[in-house]
């Protein structure tokens, strides 16, 4: 189906706020949900995503469907959405019924499923992801990136700029080194909370991130979380003090680290270098 009868098939559904309302699709705290209704913003972020011809697409949390029919608009071979909130099943099946076989519905919790068994590569995930489970769900993704053509995800701006933030930054930490480590990391744009219904209390970002061949420099990945997240535990110590329990000064020595920098001070190449050095320990 050509980009024109796609969007032909889904001129026809129904406004989002009226499927909300007829399915009684009130958010609900609890499971972090905040809708996207404006689909002009909705295909901002799928525009984001790059080119999804011959991609099958995970969506994660899609509530009343707002970001998947822009999905289901794109190129995209295939849209996988995994939906933990049985009161969306209904109204995603008015989807799939004009989908033409383009939309898999799967009523799930996320954390407990992972996408890379579920669809064939390439894969990518495109999300408004529930604010709650954000950065456990991706650092479950992380530990498979290289089976992923790519992640465009939507987090609170607070997050965003861990996922982001660059050497001696105060928002530099355990999340921005994984991320770092193994993706190439790039915000896009910030949505107000006036998009959202209901509108959360913060400004959300939609970042992409794109896994790199291999990571940034050799390492164990459970050993370097164990490192950074001593180093980062302490932030405000110098790295002989923080990392005391691993090695202290000794480690640092071996891995080329002055011992009087700080956790934000490090670059993803010397947090490797001190996770490889505590491996030969």
């Amino acid at each position: 189906m050509n980009d024109t009868g796609r969007a032909a098939a889904l001129a026809g559904l129904p406004p989002l706020r009226e499927v909300i309302a007829r399915h009684g699709l009130g958010a609900r705290k609890a499971l972090g949900q905040h809708f996207l209704l404006d689909l002009n913003l909705t295909r901002r972020v799928v525009r984001a995503a790059g080119p999804l011809a011959g991609v099958t697409v995970v969506e994660i949390g899609p509530g009343p469907g707002g970001l998947t029919r822009a999905l289901l608009e794109s190129e995209a071979a295939g849209i996988v959405a995994i939906e933990r909130d049985s009161r969306c099943i209904a109204a995603l099946g008015e989807l799939a019924a004009v989908a033409a076989g383009r939309l898999d519905i799967v009523e799930g919790d996320a954390l407990a499923l992972d996408p890379v068994d579920m669809v064939p590569a390439p894969r990518r995930i495109v999300a408004n992801l529930p604010y709650n489970v954000a950065t456990p769900l991706l650092l479950g993704w992380l530990a498979r990136a290289d089976a992923y053509a790519g992640f465009t995800l939507m987090f609170q701006k607070e997050v965003a700029d861990r996922l982001v933030a660059p050497v001696r930054t105060h928002a530099r930490g355990r999340l921005s080194i994984i991320a770092q480590w193994m993706c190439t990391v790039e915000r896009c744009f910030d949505i107000s909370p006036r998009a959202f219904t209901p509108p959360p209390g913060v400004v959300s970002t939609l970042v992409n991130l794109t896994p790199r061949p291999a990571p940034l420099a050799p390492a164990d990945r459970a050993t370097l979380e164990r490192v950074t997240a001593a180093a980062f535990g302490q932030r405000r110590k110098m790295l002989r003090s923080s990392l005391a329990s691993l090695g202290g000064a000794a480690l640092l020595e071996k891995a080329g680290v002055p011992e009087t920098a700080r956790a934000e001070e490090l670059s993803v190449e010397q947090f490797c270098a001190l996770a490889r050095m505590l491996e030969a320990q």
